[in-house]
């Protein structure tokens, strides 16, 4: 079997949905200068009232072997245009089931671009072969995994785009709480400039949720590398009560030392490692002792490949693997193939997941917080066309 085509296919549609998407957005590192600090952000295109313009890229790898593909995605314009300019001569005339060695190819290729851009483009063409080769041997991925260890993944609300005005976050908070979910990461809007005040808001956002949600449901907090380590360690002071599952992405990712300053500083766990890239980049955070939970994302650290090697390395530290969740369906096949004391729970972004799963025909979603991947060949990618109002081969 051969690869004949790999295909960068754009589709557009129309998503329903009552108000504003993106309440409010979190903290970020370019706040750090005022022009961008007082911007907001409403990144989904709105129509009319209540309707959005939804547009997403995906690769389709196609073979010569009676219509079989593999699909994945979303990518955004540059990830489709290093697939398409790059990476597609690796791909295609050779054989699709061979995906270490393409992967191995792609990475080698890629000598400037072992992160970042470059590395989420290698990651979704290794997730679209896992898909094919699912589908060619007539099976869900995790079965190709070695699984399932569990048949199903405790899943945490990522609340990433909800207001954190405290009132209405407790609103928010007690609503997915009775949904089901035993955790939820609420997401800072504050960092360092914002002065006391800020401290204050931040402080509030922890308090109110907690409130909410009681003593037994977890409770994690993003500061989306926007923080430093003296700021962490008076966050750190206020938000102890509170018990915070961990605190996540505290520093600049490229901080390492700070990461393993504020690990030794703070009374919490410290999570990290979403915006870090295969598993050379992890092994330098473990081996600074800088992280309890790593959190690299299957589209974006080497695909389903690479995610395998970060979780054995994972294993030898004894830490947690918890992966950023950019692909509902990616993740569970993977992490339903290994032990629960490793990976304790799969992140469900209540809004991105519902953008990136919109043109799926079967979205994975919790259930009473709870995700079961489903018994399908391959990861669960194939589209609906009923979704679909315009479709486009990108020619790149």
């Amino acid at each position: 079997m051969k690869i004949t085509a790999v295909k960068l296919v754009q589709l557009q549609g129309r998503m329903e949905f009552p108000g504003r998407f993106w309440e409010e957005r979190l903290v970020r590192p370019l706040d750090l200068y005022p022009e961008h600090a007082a911007g907001d952000e409403q990144r989904l295109p709105q129509v009319s009232d209540g309707v959005y313009r939804m547009e997403s890229i995906f690769v389709r790898i196609e073979t010569d072997s009676d219509g079989l593909v593999g699909i994945g995605g979303p990518v955004d314009h540059h990830q489709a245009y290093i697939i398409g300019r790059q990476l597609r001569p690796l791909l295609v005339g050779h054989d699709p089931l061979a995906i270490e060695r393409i992967w191995d190819r792609m990475y080698r290729q890629q000598i400037h671009g072992r992160k970042g851009t470059a590395m989420m483009a290698i990651s979704a063409v290794d997730c679209a072969l896992w898909d094919l080769k699912g589908r060619w041997a007539n099976a869900p991925v995790y079965r190709l995994l070695g699984g399932p260890v569990r048949e199903s993944l405790p899943a945490y609300a990522s609340m990433l785009g909800f207001s954190v005005e405290p009132e209405r976050a407790a609103e928010r908070a007690k609503e997915y709480a009775g949904k089901g979910y035993r955790a939820q990461k609420w997401f800072f809007r504050h960092g360092p400039w914002a002065g006391k005040e800020g401290i204050e808001k931040n402080t509030a956002l922890a308090r109110s949720v907690r409130e909410a949600v009681g003593p037994d449901v977890d409770v994690m907090l993003d500061a989306w590398s926007s923080w430093d380590v003296p700021y962490c360690e008076t966050m750190g002071e206020r938000l102890v009560e509170y018990r915070p599952r961990w605190l996540e992405e505290p520093v600049l990712a490229d901080r390492v030392e700070s990461y393993a300053e504020v690990h030794r500083r703070l009374p919490f766990p410290i999570s990290g490692a979403e915006h870090e890239y295969t598993r050379w980049g992890i092994k330098q955070l473990l081996d600074h002792d800088a992280l309890d939970v790593i959190q690299p994302d299957i589209y974006w650290a080497g695909g389903i490949s690479e995610m395998l090697k970060i979780a054995a390395i994972a294993s030898t530290y004894d830490v947690q693997l918890v992966p950023h969740g950019h692909s509902t369906p990616a993740t569970a096949h993977f992490l339903v193939a290994q032990p629960a004391n490793l990976c304790p729970y799969i992140e469900y972004l209540i809004k991105w997941n519902e953008i990136h799963q919109f043109f799926l025909k079967n979205p994975l979603k919790p259930e009473n917080g709870i995700v079961t991947p489903r018994d399908e060949p391959g990861v669960g990618m194939e589209l609906d066309p009923d979704k679909i109002e315009q479709q486009r081969e990108l020619e790149l």
